[in-house]
């Protein structure tokens, strides 16, 4: 078997199943380390900030939960594309199960991101465009999954579902470069793929370490959430 055969192979739910149980749990353990390790980089031997003092250290998790917010959502509008598209079953329940974890970690992104703007801006909220748009991208996560809960026929759910996350889609670039567009209060990008870090690579590594984990959670649990989608509908 050639590798696209195999790949086309893997499409099936039933074929998938097995390799999604073993991933998910590889991905689980290496979530978990990466975490203990991007914690203990984040709080104990980065040094603390001139400007922000301790209270800078919220970007471990927060930074990295708005990264995951956004990345979940475009992986999840694909998914939705490509069972829309090709009308595959398992594309249409990656979809599905990503969103309850999109929406997780764009909810912590948001509480943190007001924890951390009472000390620096003076209040937990502002109607800034960064965090007006990533409470949209909220809204269409919960708007995701209370569409295709609202819908008893699984194919139509599935459609309309893929259509509401593909449209969304264009939300998720608003939410990047709103600092560029607008006149924000919420800082820029720390990190870039342009320039050079502004930060201490001490920092950084933390600030990776723990989105590194996030992504091994994020596919650990989309997966056991697949396994359980697919044993509901097969």
């Amino acid at each position: 078997m050639n590798t696209a055969s195999r790949w086309f192979w893997f499409a099936s739910p039933q074929t998938f199943f097995p390799l999604a149980g073993t991933v998910a749990r590889w991905c689980a353990v290496a979530a978990a380390l990466l975490a203990a390790a991007g914690l203990y980089v984040g709080l104990w031997l980065a040094p603390t900030d001139a400007q922000q003092g301790e209270v800078y250290r919220i970007i471990f998790i927060h930074v990295p939960a708005a990264w995951m917010s956004m990345f979940i959502y475009l992986v999840m509008a694909f998914w939705a594309a490509v069972g829309l598209a090709f009308n595959t079953r398992l594309s249409h329940m990656m979809a599905r199960a990503l969103a309850p974890t999109g929406a997780l970690f764009t909810f912590i992104a948001l509480w943190t991101g007001s924890l951390w703007g009472k000390p620096t801006w003076g209040t937990y909220w502002v109607w800034d465009a960064r965090l007006t748009s990533e409470l949209i991208l909220l809204l269409l996560y919960l708007g995701f999954i209370a569409l295709q809960a609202s819908i008893d026929d699984t194919r139509r759910a599935d459609r309309a579902g893929a259509v509401l996350a593909i449209v969304g889609a264009v939300n998720v670039p608003i939410i990047y470069y709103s600092v560029q567009w607008w006149n924000t209060l919420h800082q820029g990008a720390s990190v870039s793929l342009t320039k050079a870090p502004s930060m201490a690579a001490t920092m950084l590594g933390g600030m990776l370490l723990m989105a590194l984990a996030f992504w091994l959670y994020s596919i650990a649990v989309s997966l056991v959430r697949v396994r359980c989608l697919i044993l509901e509908r097969e």
